[in-house]
């Protein structure tokens, strides 16, 4: 898992977007550095507010820091009980929540993001995560992130370089009642598209996982390309499906 470290240009330096003063006006979506944190905006009358990765306030922020439940279902899908420091790959890793859980949780995670977008929220949102004192220390010991894509990543892996465990969040419409996850979901899927490889994903995943691949999933949805996990666990909207390897 080593090798993967923060970069220290800015990450929009990095994508070499456009620099679009106050002054123009701009159609579709922006990334935006505002006092404190780079966000993702919609430009227009009727656009949502910005979405931005945010580690250390609100539910996620309580949740790292007081939430680290090995019981839950996500931690007994990655088969966390008895099984300590286990590396795990989050290959759809979007905004970060679940591989910050899994890192709170006692795992080495490598975050992969393919979107340089993304990849530029996620890194501004770690980077500001990691100057404070409750998540510093977790995140520059147990966190790594990379911009890159995931199939073509996986399938190169060495013996010695597979993980223990492969973790998929493919796209999927969504189904809270959480306005705030509504616009991040329907914004990154305007922005995105949807997961049209998964299929090739999940079979990448089987190939590198030394111990298992773990896909969420809605409660009620069909798996992932219609292969019948080993077994799942269950939460209350969200179901992990386990495929052993």
């Amino acid at each position: 898992m080593q090798g993967f470290f923060y970069l220290s240009s800015s990450p929009v330096e990095r994508i070499n977007l456009p620099l679009i003063r106050p002054t123009e006006q701009a159609r579709g979506y922006q990334l935006r550095y505002n006092e404190d944190r780079l966000e993702l905006m919609k430009t227009g009358s009727n656009a949502p507010g910005p979405i931005y990765c945010d580690f250390v306030t609100g539910k996620m922020g309580y949740r790292l820091v007081h939430g680290r439940n090995k019981n839950q279902p996500l931690a007994r899908a990655l088969g966390l009980k008895g099984n300590p420091d286990l590396k795990v790959i989050d290959a759809t890793a979007g905004m970060g929540r679940d591989a910050m859980m899994l890192a709170s949780l006692g795992c080495f995670v490598l975050m992969l993001e393919r979107s340089a977008i993304i990849a530029a929220l996620l890194e501004d949102g770690l980077k500001r995560a990691a100057k404070t004192t409750a998540l510093g220390p977790l995140i520059n010991k147990r966190v790594r992130l990379t911009h890159t894509d995931s199939i073509a990543y996986l399938s190169k892996l060495s013996q010695q370089e597979r993980p223990d465990v492969v973790y998929l969040d493919p796209m999927y419409p969504p189904r809270t009642k959480s306005a705030k996850v509504k616009k991040e979901m329907l914004m990154l899927r305007e922005l995105l598209g949807n997961d049209n490889d998964a299929v090739a994903l999940l079979q990448a995943a089987l190939n590198c996982a030394n111990n298992r691949v773990v896909v969420k999933r809605p409660r009620f949805a069909e798996p992932l390309a219609d292969v019948p996990p080993t077994r799942s666990a269950h939460g209350k909207t969200t179901r992990y499906d386990i495929y052993t390897t």
